[in-house]
């Protein structure tokens, strides 16, 4: 008989807070501000504890979720022209 690792949603996390109970995963509604703007993400991945309801957001979920809201990159790198410049033609 063999024994199987546990996948991340198998193992029992305790709970940092009461320190009683568990951590299940659970999908919950994520709000937060952006530039004063309410942003709204539903069925987003947390861990709720059983007992004392104290809730931590996936942090992969979260990592995704700040890279799409981050600003675009700032200082773009300058094109390089692919051919010599020429005049425009005369018409």
């Amino acid at each position: 008989m063999t024994t199987r690792e546990k996948t991340p949603h198998e193992v029992e996390y305790p709970c940092p807070k009461c320190r009683a109970g568990v951590l299940q995963p659970r999908e919950l509604t994520y709000f937060t501000t952006v530039d004063g703007q309410m942003l709204v993400v539903p069925n987003f991945p947390a861990w709720v504890c059983d007992i004392c309801g104290y809730v931590e957001y996936d942090e992969r979920a979260l990592g995704w979720l700040y890279t799409l809201l981050s600003p675009p990159m700032q200082h773009r790198p300058p094109r390089r022209a692919t051919h010599a410049t020429r005049p425009r033609p005369e018409k």
